[in-house]
């Protein structure tokens, strides 16, 4: 529909619902349709898949030309989004990944969203805006996307590394300071001298919430799951696991706290069980389905106009959660004696705010804590945060590496270094091992095991910690640096293992490697061709594809099972390796 509005002659248009008679049907149609062509174009455009999905959400919504969907049936679909979301994050919480790192956990976790929530409530009420308002904005900046973050570390390779470790771990804790914020929000919808005890009986609720679950659980989930697992029926198992989810979900509401805390609760159920593994393939793929549809609804709520009307908000507020987090998670983490190279992605990873700030904007205003046009500039902000985070990821290595160089900032961000070799190590005709990851774990234990002597080189402090304690030769440092490779005995080492996932950093340690000891074997893995000559043309004895090794165990193991002796297996094998298929041998 057109229509001419005075006083000026201006084209106006009057967004209309799509496929009204297929109701629900019709508006998902619109929903899934919009979705594949945002999230295509952002691939393209080498953005986070999120940003499409927004921007699907804002071509569709009712604030802009052209047909729409019905926001309302819509929001009610992204409801499952949010409860799968959480319901699935519970299953994932790991005690063992928080207590190795609970120092990251503490700092740039709680300590991080605790500062990000009093710097965003100071810079709303510089704004203008009333208490309660403010502390929402400080809620919402407080807290980062955590599918963001994993997909630019994924992206880049860093998602196995250090990096990844701290960014999972602190996405984690703030997570879960999500479910407090969410308890706390109809506290704050009351009257300002109940709000205390509005928030003490909220917390009351929680908890009561928490050991009804837990007691109910651990006496009808076995049961329940047991048999369920037993009729060998997949659907069953996965209407049971839904229903256990939404069902928690829907008395965490009736309770008066929220859908996301009840599915937390139930996930976190869940992942006591043997039935963890299961319950994540089964629902990970609904739960991305509903994800999409939730942020294309977050995107139909965005108003474009909010970016002209209420810019000063929009941009402070975005402002504060890029810049202090990079600056808050990045210092946090090197305080704890990590590398810029892994404080700084960690950081920048998380600078971004997230799918949780949109859920506590919405809860929000669905309790009359803010005003709609103070969401409209929330929304804007979470939107305009996630465009900025893959752009300022692209160039975190180039700004690294112009501050190392500079003459004043340079020696500041020299990184720190120490050394744990007990006397009676004898690092000779030994092995050195650089990067403790998993590759890594599996080497030194066979090492251990047969007696042969080792030592390790690791940026972690807390892998560092850990080795030492046990009595293992180990320094902390970048391998690349000389007098690192020093320390480690590289002048008298018999071989050389690179298992770190950056290829730039496993070109640097093999050069600088070769550079000291000429005689030294090398073994390196490379994720690309170009790296692999590259790694040969350094003196890299044996380069390993992890991918290609992979594949080389299921043609070992297929053509075994047809008959094939280990003989005519290997030397298939040995064929396909020449032919660039499989091992990648240097001498050959």
């Amino acid at each position: 529909k057109l229509r001419l509005t005075p006083p000026f002659p201006c084209w106006q248009f009057e967004p209309t619902p799509l496929m009204e008679e297929l109701g629900l049907v019709g508006d998902l149609a619109v929903v899934a349709v919009a979705a594949v062509f945002g999230g295509m174009a952002a691939r393209l455009l080498r953005l986070p898949t999120i940003v499409g999905y927004l921007a699907a959400g804002i071509a569709i919504g009712p604030h802009t030309p052209g047909p729409s969907g019905d926001i309302e049936d819509v929001r009610l679909i992204a409801d499952l989004g949010v409860a799968l979301l959480m319901f699935t994050l519970g299953i994932e919480f790991s005690l063992r990944e928080v207590r190795q790192y609970r120092w990251m956990a503490l700092g740039g976790g709680v300590g991080v969203t605790v500062a990000m929530a009093g710097l965003g409530t100071i810079a709303g009420l510089a704004l203008g805006l009333e208490a309660e308002e403010a502390v929402i904005a400080g809620m919402a900046v407080s807290v980062a996307s955590s599918m963001v973050a994993f997909r630019l570390l994924e992206d880049h390779g860093l998602l196995g590394a250090t990096a990844g470790r701290l960014t999972i771990v602190t996405a984690l804790v703030q997570d879960l300071a999500v479910i407090f914020m969410l308890t706390t929000i109809p506290a704050m919808a009351g009257d300002a001298e109940d709000v205390p005890t509005e928030l003490a009986l909220a917390v009351a609720k929680a908890g009561a919430l928490l050991i009804a679950v837990f007691v109910g659980g651990t006496w009808l989930l076995p049961r329940v799951l047991g048999r369920v697992a037993a009729s060998r029926a997949r659907e069953l198992f996965l209407v049971a696991i839904v229903a256990m989810a939404l069902g928690t979900a829907a008395v965490s509401a009736e309770a008066g706290l929220s859908i996301a805390f009840g599915a937390f609760l139930a996930g976190l159920l869940i992942s006591e069980s043997e039935y963890a593994h299961r319950t994540l393939t089964e629902v990970l793929p609904l739960r991305e389905i509903f994800a999409v549809v939730f942020f294309v609804a977050i995107g139909m709520l965005i108003e474009p106009d909010a970016f002209r009307n209420h810019l000063d908000i929009v941009l402070a507020l975005t402002a504060v959660a890029v810049l202090g987090k990079i600056v808050l998670i990045g210092g946090v983490a090197a305080l704890l004696g990590y590398p810029l190279r892994t404080a700084v992605p960690t950081a920048v990873a998380l600078g971004s705010m997230g799918e949780f700030s949109f859920i506590i904007g919405e809860e929000a205003l669905d309790e009359g804590v803010i005003s709609a046009d103070l969401t409209d500039a929330l929304l804007a902000s979470v939107l305009l945060s996630i465009i900025i985070a893959p752009l300022l990821f692209a160039i975190h290595k180039r700004v690294l590496e112009w501050a190392r160089e500079a003459p004043v900032i340079g020696p500041v961000l020299k990184p720190r270094t120490a050394a744990f070799i007990p006397n009676e190590a004898r690092l000779v005709n030994h092995a050195i091992i650089v990067g403790y990851t998993t590759a890594g774990r599996a080497l030194a234990a066979a090492l251990a095991r047969r007696g042969f002597r080792y030592s390790v080189i690791d940026e972690d402090p807390v892998v560092f910690r850990q080795l030492s304690a046990d009595g293992v030769p180990i320094v902390l440092g970048n391998a690349a640096i000389p007098s690192i490779l020093e320390q480690a005995g590289i002048k008298r080492a018999w071989i050389l293992a690179i298992t770190v996932l950056d290829q730039r950093q496993v070109e640097s340690v093999a050069a600088t490697a070769r550079q000291l000891n000429r005689r030294i074997d090398v073994v390196a893995r490379a994720n690309a061709q170009q790296s692999r000559d590259r790694l040969h043309l350094i003196g890299v004895a044996r380069v390993v594809d992890p991918e290609l090794e992979v594949a080389m165990q299921f043609v070992r193991h297929t053509l075994q099972r047809f008959g094939m002796t280990s003989q005519e297996v290997q030397t298939l094998i040995l064929r396909l390796g020449q032919s660039g298929l499989g091992e990648s041998d240097g001498k050959r």
